[in-house]
């Protein structure tokens, strides 16, 4: 398994409050996070970047080889937890950071399956004849999507779709979902923030998996992005065997 990621601050926002970490647990097991962040100024970068840190030091302190799938699930909440316990305390400390938050989507990924865990509306997809989203958004979009109070073509322009119903690191606790899917031979799954998915059709990014190198997907997906407009910062993670 191999990992590639890479992050832009896209051509309209002027800093970039995305963050992402990966690397390698074994020869046959990597990782990834992707974190969204929110605050004012350089809040939001200070969230996001304190959470992809945290998350990937408990992530490599207590991944063991022979862990199942409930066993990483587990390891994953508890990762996002801690990582919810250290932005929440410091936004306490800094008047400059009160409020700030992030989004975070994260998975630990073998040969055979993918544990992804999320808070937000940062998402997972996996990637073979189709594309199919993994994670349900936490948003007042997604919820009205489900009470079927608005259509999928409604949610795509609905004036608040980027208004999300849980984030790490507002609060002293947070939820955090999870789920473990099945990986095959030439399946690819892709952590994204808001800003690939809000300006790219899922055809195309699709497309581009299937037809690019793996390691130029990243960045042809942020150029995908950009070509949509880029309006937001635009954050991909591959991970693929």
């Amino acid at each position: 398994m191999v990992v590639y990621s890479k992050t832009d601050k896209g051509p309209v926002r002027h800093s970039n409050q995305d963050a992402f970490v990966m690397g390698e647990l074994s020869e046959n097991v990597v990782y990834a996070a992707v974190c969204d962040g929110m605050g004012g100024a350089n809040a939001g970068n200070i969230a996001s970047e304190t959470a992809a840190r945290s998350i990937s030091e408990y992530i490599r302190s207590s991944y063991r080889d022979g862990l199942d799938n409930y066993g990483i699930e587990k390891l994953l909440k508890n990762a996002i937890v801690s990582a919810n316990i250290e932005v929440y305390n410091l936004s306490l400390k800094r008047k400059d950071l009160s409020g700030m938050g992030t989004t975070v989507v994260v998975t630990i990924a073998s040969k055979n399956y993918a544990v992804i865990a999320h808070v937000g509306d940062s998402r997972a997809y996996i990637a073979d004849e189709d594309l199919k989203q993994i994670t349900k958004d936490h948003s007042i979009v997604q919820d009205l999507l489900e009470s079927g109070k608005i259509s999928p073509e409604d949610a795509k322009v609905h004036p608040r779709k980027n208004v999300i119903t849980r984030a790490l690191g507002v609060e002293e606790m947070v939820i955090v979902d999870t789920v473990t899917i099945p990986v095959k031979e030439g399946s690819s799954v892709m952590l994204c923030t808001d800003g690939l998915t809000g300006y790219a059709d899922e055809k195309d990014i699709l497309n581009i998996i299937k037809t690019t190198s793996q390691e130029n997907v990243p960045q042809a997906l942020i150029d995908l992005a950009i070509a949509g407009g880029g309006g937001d910062n635009i954050t991909v993670a591959l991970v693929t065997a």
